[in-house]
């Protein structure tokens, strides 16, 4: 049983996630949450496997309780649920440690998937939409000095995975890297799973968001 937390100033909002996840199979709602610093409590007394988090709540918002949980290092994760494809409050919260990003326009189906796949510790952001996100926003973390002082992050990956990680950056997904690479599928997600423990990135989506602060892609 997946457990959740509804973090939304909307009581219709809430309302309907939550008649959804009870409608669900192995979902299940434990709380909810009108703005930020409350789900920030309920998060650390109940421990959901996720919290659903909006953005634009009164007092703390979804992105300071992004922080929050995740600075915990518990087991919860966050899936943030927000109104524009291109909000770069949805950027920050990728960037604050939070497990994806989904509209609030999202059919049912999608909703359900999202809070499955950040359950079980993968990204649920498609590779278009993050590098869209990404190219919006790039200009605000990229250091001018990327190229001439070599990230410490970067120091660990051998040629192979610096590729990988690049290609993780421009949105392959890994059928994509294993053609343009030559590589089989499981090869490519071993040197995934490597690339990720060596950067120190929880999931995909941090990884995209490691190369663009090294400089290993840019924005076009």
């Amino acid at each position: 049983m997946t457990t959740v937390l509804i973090a939304d100033d909307q009581p219709l909002q809430r309302m309907g996630v939550r008649m959804l996840l009870e409608g669900t199979p192995g979902l299940e709602p434990v709380g909810e949450a009108e703005h930020g610093g409350e789900a920030v409590r309920l998060a650390a007394e109940l421990r959901p496997d996720v919290v659903l988090m909006d953005i634009r709540m009164p007092g703390m918002d979804g992105l300071e309780a992004t922080r929050r949980i995740v600075a915990t290092g518990g087991r919860t994760r966050v899936l943030i649920v927000t109104t524009f494809d291109l909000d770069e409050y949805a950027y920050d919260g990728l960037r604050a440690g939070a497990g994806g990003f989904l509209l609030k326009d999202a059919r049912p189906e999608e909703l359900v998937a999202g809070i499955r796949a950040v359950a079980s510790g993968d990204a649920v952001v498609a590779p278009s939409l993050t590098r869209r996100l990404l190219d919006a926003y790039a200009h605000r973390v990229l250091a001018p000095a990327a190229a001439a002082d070599p990230d410490p992050r970067l120091r660990a990956l051998t040629d192979r995975e610096r590729e990988v990680l690049v290609a993780i950056g421009q949105g392959w997904n890994n059928t994509e890297i294993a053609e343009r690479l030559c590589l089989t599928e499981s090869t490519v997600k071993k040197h995934v799973g490597r690339v990720l423990a060596k950067i120190g990135a929880r999931d995909r989506i941090q990884a995209v968001i490691t190369a663009y602060d090294t400089g290993l892609v840019r924005a076009e």
